[in-house]
This record gives C-alpha cells, structure tokens and sequence, in this order.
C-alpha cells in the first residue's frame, strides 16, 4: 500500500491509474509520492517517507533537486507530454508577431458602438497591416520534444528552418525532418534568422544566452519567441534592442515586471502546457512514472538520478541501493549477499553526476539484517526493498 499527495490539483485521468493499493492522504508527511505542478518546494520538510516527486511537467524549477537526491529521493518530470500545447503557442507567437492580430482586434473592440464600421475597417485595417511567416527563417535553439515539434510545423508552414542542439538525443534526430539545416555555431542562427525561438533548459550556460552580444549579430527586425524560461534571455537587452529597431517584437510566455506592457513586447501569462490535452497528458505520464517506481523500483525520466530499468521482478526479493558515484561500492554490496548466503540472480548499477542506484534481485526474501548493514555502508544513502 502506498500512499501519495498532491500539491495541485492533477488531472482527473491521470489520478484514475491509481488503483486500490493507493490512497490520496492529506498529510504530506506520510505520503510516499508527491505529484506536483508548480508548488515551490524548495522550503519545504522532506518527510523520510517521501520515495519520490513527480512533476507533472518538464520544468523543475520549483523542486529542491539536490536536496532530494542527498535523501535518496527521485524526481520524475514528463517531458514531451506537452510538448504540442507548447509548438502551438510558439506558432501562434509568430503570427501574432507578424500582423498586429492584437491590434485589429482592440480596433474593433473600440469601435463595436460605430454603425458603419463595416465601411470604416477598410481604412482602419492599414494600421495593422504586416507580413507573412511563409519564405522567413525561423532559427530554432535546441531540439528537444518541443523545438523538434516546433521545427518541423514551421517547415511545414513553409518556412526555411535552421537549428542547433549540440546535444541532439538520438530520438530527437530520428524525428526532426531532414529538411531541416542543422549547425553547430548559434552565430549561423543570430546572423540568418528572421525569428528566433528558444527551447533550452535554464541553465548556468543558458541562463542570459540571448543578450546585447547575441541581438547584435541578429538580423535587423528579428522576432526573439521564448516559451522555455524567462531567464535564458537578459530582457533589459532585449528592450533595448526593440529601442533600436534591432529586434522587431519579443514574444515571451513568462509575465514579469521587466517586460509587461512594453512596446514590442507581447507577452502572455504562462499559456504554454494550459491546454486540458497538456494537463492530461502530463498527469497520465507522471502517474505512470510515480507507478512503476514504487511498485518496482524502476526509474524513467527522472532528473536527479540515472534512468534504470528491470521490468517486474520474479524473484523472492528486489532491493534499490541509493549511492555516492565512488569506487568500490558494488564489491561491498554482492560481497554482503554472498557473505549472507543470498544469492544475486540480476543486477544493474546506473550512475549519474555524483550519485549512482543500485538494483538487485534476490532469490531469498530474507533481508532484514543484511538491509541494516547495507545502509551502514559509508556511501550509501538509502536502502529500499522494493519487493
């Protein structure tokens, strides 16, 4: 029996995949899962209960990584799950920057007392005239779940499209259209692009990618569209290059006090995975994710610690070793088996950054004294028997 909270509200359709060996507990602190949104969880108590956290999203922002990993607790995001609520948007932000769509509309919302506006509009409407997106160039920065879904609707919207990833999974190629121009310099994207789109993570090295060095090699009248993180562009740079007429608009899904109600700038609230599609789809994988975890000690998709996978177990017993990435752990670990008389019918050992995880299946189901003595072991965080 597990039990598990949530810190918002998830989805309905994913809550459902629960079944009788979970309950929803109001209590944070008994529960084994977590499933959150955009909860801030970095001042938070970490229950010694907690196994894991399931974002019901891609950003992590909100969750104490570190802090989780050093108790030996797994952080699960989805990603991809809303990565076509996102493209949508990103879409939508170039036309919107392309004709003043916003315009036209608050002319006619102005206007709606005037009887003959019908007549009026044909002279109103060239104040609002602007370009089409087919025939630009559209630069795409990192192809991940959404810049690939990005870039192959441009393409298909006729677009020209450029992109760089210098970390392009094997996934990721597999899906992005071969019509598509890759480049390994982000100088080939600021010099050829008319709109530039961002999907990196906010890291130390992309955290203000986009500023006044960057804008300046752009191309005049460029449309800079980010929907991954407000700080992967130095937004005081961005204004002043709409200042200049360097950049033309800046499209932005992140409202904050440096860009709301600026000239060239549109920005929107957040909308991007704010589509029920999105909620469900995020919700079903982070259950799923929360699931397989619990019941089985498998790791998929999670952000702290190594994705690690050994299906059900069959055997009389199944233990998950947390660990420091150091030498000489596995040696302990199946010589305390072998010492007990226990005998080793599977095992993987996955690592990542400074930490590792441990799984092994066990052909007695006898371990209490030798779990003890495992958790003993300098090193080592956490035991859990998954079965």
């Amino acid at each position: 029996m597990f039990n598990y909270n949530c810190l918002n509200p998830i989805a309905k359709i994913g809550l459902d995949i629960f079944d009788d060996n979970y309950t929803c507990t109001e209590d944070v602190n008994a529960a084994e899962g977590l499933l959150v949104r955009s909860a801030v969880m970095h001042e938070m108590e970490l229950s010694d209960n907690l196994l894991c956290v399931a974002r019901a999203g891609a950003g992590v922002n909100n969750i104490p990584l570190d802090k989780c990993a050093e108790k030996g607790i797994v952080v699960f995001n989805t990603p991809g799950a809303n990565a076509n609520g996102v493209k949508e948007l990103v879409l939508a932000g170039m036309l919107l920057a392309s004709r003043d769509i916003i315009g036209g509309a608050e002319w006619v919302k102005a206007n709606a007392s005037d009887e003959t506006i019908a007549k009026s509009q044909e002279k109103a409407k060239k104040a609002f005239a602007g370009n089409e997106i087919q025939g630009k160039t559209l630069g795409v920065i990192g192809l991940g779940a959404i810049g690939v879904k990005v870039a192959n609707a441009a393409l298909a919207l006729g677009m020209n499209v450029i992109g760089y990833d210098p970390y392009l999974s094997i996934n990721a190629a597999w899906n992005v259209s071969r019509d598509i121009k890759y480049v390994s310099n982000l100088d080939d994207i600021y010099t050829a692009c008319d709109f530039i789109t961002v999907h990196v993570p906010a890291l130390d090295s992309t955290k203000g990618m986009i500023n006044a060095e960057a804008i300046a090699k752009m191309k005049d009248g460029v449309v800079i569209l980010n929907f991954a993180r407000d700080v992967l562009c130095n937004e005081k740079d961005v204004l002043e290059g709409i200042k200049s007429g360097k950049v033309k608009k800046y499209v932005s899904d992140f409202a904050n006090p440096t860009t709301a109600g600026q000239d060239g700038c549109i920005v929107l609230p957040h909308l991007g995975a704010s589509t029920e599609e999105s909620e469900d789809n995020c919700a079903v994988m982070a259950v799923k994710e929360m699931r397989n975890y619990l019941e089985n000690g498998n790791i998929v998709n999670s952000v702290n610690y190594p994705a690690c996978d050994m299906g059900v177990c069959n055997q009389a017993a199944r233990v998950a070793i947390f660990h420091k990435n150091v030498a000489n752990m596995i040696t302990q670990f199946t010589s305390m088996f072998g010492d007990a008389g226990i005998n080793i019918s599977d095992m993987t050992n996955k690592s990542k950054g400074d930490f590792a995880y441990t799984m092994l299946d066990l052909e007695s189901a006898d371990l209490d004294s030798i779990i003890e003595k495992l958790a003993a072991i300098d090193g080592v965080i956490r035991v859990r028997r998954v079965k």
